[in-house]
């Protein structure tokens, strides 16, 4: 193995951790990646699997953190009092839907919370992992395509 293909192998493992970092996501990951010389397909595919694969932890987790949680609240205050922040996330997801957390979501809280936030909402741990990384794969290759388009000039 040649000393250029370890540094792109350890460069695509940077990808890969990088995509599965909250907040760090797949959008501004695979430019970088791009921008380090790594493959673009290459860079897209760790950074979207890294991303994934977090996206499903926090999906299937969330469940049970937030029953854990609610559990937890109505112990301390008797009952279940409403969250004002809660109540106006609630408002946003009845207007723009799992869709639209999957398109906002990467660019306001990140993918993995905009998953977790999905099945706060009665959405399926299954359907916000995959439409939230469908989600994420789109804003990738966007992302992706603007910076081959950008070092083509």
């Amino acid at each position: 193995m040649t000393s250029e293909g370890l540094v792109e192998q350890l460069g695509l493992l940077g990808v890969f951790i990088a995509g599965a970092t909250p907040w760090l996501e797949a959008i501004t990951v695979i430019p970088v990646g791009i921008l380090f010389g790594l493959n673009p397909t290459l860079t897209f595919l760790f950074a979207i699997a890294g991303n994934v694969l977090t996206v499903v932890l926090f999906a299937y987790l969330s469940s049970r953190i937030l029953t854990w949680g609610a559990r937890r609240r109505e112990l301390k205050h008797g009952t279940q009092a409403p969250d004002p922040r809660g109540e106006r996330a609630r408002k946003i997801f009845d207007r723009y839907g799992i869709f639209g957390m999957a398109i906002l979501g990467p660019l306001v809280i990140g993918t993995q919370f905009a998953a977790a936030v999905a099945v706060s909402f009665g959405v399926s741990p299954f359907k916000s992992s995959v439409v939230v990384s469908m989600g994420a794969a789109l804003l990738g290759m966007v992302a992706g395509g603007i910076t081959l388009g950008i070092i083509a000039l």
